[in-house]
């Protein structure tokens, strides 16, 4: 039987806001910021990208709507702000918790996207931007080279996940099979990247032609 969409999407979301808040503040703690700085990282980077997601689809706001999200993330930031000293090794948390917010929010943008009327692209799209948006302004406000700018298999894993997710619920497989399965693509593509050291293939430059045609040439 599956869940009640609202409450479901409603606990992924907050969970989801938690991992993405931690990861936030704890870029907070690499800098060295004082506790305003690591709310502000933990609110901007849990929120992001389910604030484009809802502006877009044209859905209230959902933090506007209900500030939960938002109390939880500045009780997060605060919490990594007491906390951070006590972990040895920072930026692998961050790493381990940013693919699990990754995992988690792929799902949630697509199933709230394919809620609320969109087709099974635009819900894909959605959940890729749920998942990234976040992490791209925590990325650049604090100066970190950001994940779409990495050869990392990073958006890729997010948007399996989504297109996972989006493929089972539309063929009726149920809500908690279609997340499950779309969480697990992504967390674990992007695991699996981690620590095999797996990228995208680059666009490698090449020699262009000494005089490339300029398609106005004429007969003489």
């Amino acid at each position: 039987m599956d869940l009640p969409l609202a409450p479901f999407l409603a606990a992924l979301d907050l969970i989801a806001a938690v991992s993405f808040a931690a990861t936030g503040a704890l870029v907070a703690s690499r800098k060295e910021l004082d506790i305003l700085g690591f709310v502000w990282f933990g609110v901007i980077t849990g929120v992001g990208g389910g604030t484009l997601r809802d502006l877009l689809l044209g859905l209230p706001v959902f933090w506007v709507e209900d500030p939960t999200t938002v109390l939880v993330c500045i009780a997060t930031a605060i919490a990594v702000h007491f906390a951070a000293h006590l972990i040895e090794y920072r930026y692998r948390y961050i790493l381990w918790l940013d693919a699990f917010g990754m995992a988690l929010v792929s799902v949630v943008g697509t199933l709230k996207a394919l809620d609320a009327g969109a087709g099974v692209t635009v819900a894909i799209a959605m959940g890729v931007i749920t998942a990234n948006v976040g992490g791209i302004i925590r990325d650049t406000l604090g100066q970190e080279p950001s994940v779409i700018l990495r050869r990392e298999i990073y958006v890729a894993a997010s948007m399996l996940g989504a297109a996972a997710c989006a493929a089972l619920e539309v063929a009726g497989a149920g809500r908690e099979a279609a997340a499950l399965a779309g969480f697990g693509a992504a967390f674990v593509l992007r695991m699996l990247a981690l620590w095999r050291g797996w990228s995208m293939p680059a666009y490698k430059s090449r020699p262009g032609r000494e005089n490339p045609p300029t398609g106005f040439e004429t007969d003489t």
